[in-house]
């Protein structure tokens, strides 16, 4: 990711490798004597330190002992809830809709991120996700484009298509995520959520309730 500090991280590494090497050496029957006994102890130190890397991007940057210093972006995976208020109008009434339940589903890794939002009409999927990080400029943000499909039941009132949302993070942890969105479709809007579970869900939940459009008719 482009937030990573790549320059720590790059520091770490080495001394992962420092490490192993000297372990390699200890246990090495002639150890470090030339030029070629340092290429073999360094031959075998190599895998050692991808089997490092490798648990660190798979679960280790997720411990709170990297937060901050070496990992700078949050630990967001997991499904979260809250409701969207868009500005878009009902055509009959010309009045907006009352705040519209919704869950988005967050799969993170170290390298990547996708977000899944379901509505009781609708689900978005992100093809496009990433941090904006800057503490110096007290930028905090998740921002991703997607591609919404609706219901095929709605398809007369709601038609497929794209737009982005940027989710300013709340708290440290995060606590909230309060974002906007717009889209191709001209209309806009405001979403509120917070942390619900850590699975993700894959479809919308019946507790919620009802889209306040569809819940009418």
């Amino acid at each position: 990711m482009k937030n990573l500090h790549s320059k720590r991280f790059a520091f770490v590494i080495f001394c992962v490798f420092a490490v192993c090497f000297c372990w390699v050496a200890y246990r090495s029957d002639k150890g470090v004597t030339d030029l070629w006994s340092a290429l073999v102890i360094t031959y075998k130190t190599i895998p050692l330190v991808m089997i490092a890397v490798g648990i660190f991007v798979s679960y280790a940057w997720r411990w709170n002992i990297f937060r901050g210093w070496l990992v700078p972006f949050p630990d967001l995976n997991g499904t979260w809830q809250g409701t969207i208020q868009t500005t878009w109008k009902i055509p009959e009434t010309g009045k907006t809709p009352a705040p519209i339940p919704v869950i988005l589903a967050i799969k993170q890794s170290f390298i990547r991120m996708s977000c899944v939002m379901r509505t009781a009409e609708m689900t978005s999927r992100s093809f496009l996700a990433d941090f904006w990080l800057n503490g110096d400029e007290q930028i905090r943000m998740l921002g991703y484009s997607y591609h919404s499909k609706p219901l095929p039941s709605v398809a007369d009132r709601s038609q497929s298509h794209d737009g982005t949302i940027v989710f300013e993070l709340v708290g440290n942890p995060v606590e909230k995520l309060k974002g906007v969105y717009w889209t191709e479709r001209k209309t806009t809007g405001e979403v509120v959520l917070t942390f619900r579970e850590s699975s993700r869900i894959e479809e919308f939940p019946s507790d919620l309730g009802k889209h306040p459009v569809s819940g009418k008719q």
